[in-house]
């Protein structure tokens, strides 16, 4: 199985998938709570949605093939292959608002987003 982990300070090279500390925390407090260590932030990107493309969050104990696997703080968010050229440069953070606590998507290739903001076209 080939997997590629990003450490943190390639993280933070141009082009690269952030995943903020307030995201990491979260993935961590809802692993703890859930028992299970090895849970992971697992997002992706699949046509649907308004504007032709819609995230998608999971959680997932399992890498597979082609996963790219960034770490912060011991949690670590998962980006398959297909995903990962459509989330270069996007920053994945955890934001508390009218809706509750929720993973976000800050995607500088995201031409175009629906007003709801769960989807958008590259």
């Amino acid at each position: 199985m080939t997997m590629e982990t990003i450490a943190p300070a390639a993280a933070t090279a141009p082009g690269a998938i952030r995943f903020t500390d307030r995201a990491a925390a979260r993935v961590a407090a809802l692993a703890a709570r859930e028992g299970n260590p090895l849970l992971k932030l697992r997002v992706l990107v699949q046509g649907g949605g308004c504007s032709g493309f819609q995230y998608k969050f999971s959680f997932d104990a399992a890498v597979r093939e082609g996963d790219v696997a960034i770490e912060r703080d011991g949690a670590a968010l998962l980006v398959d292959a297909i995903s990962y050229p459509y989330l270069c440069g996007a920053e994945i953070d955890c934001e508390e608002g009218l809706k509750g606590t929720q993973f976000v998507v800050r995607n500088p290739n995201a031409e175009v987003t629906c007003g709801c903001g769960s989807s958008f076209s590259a």
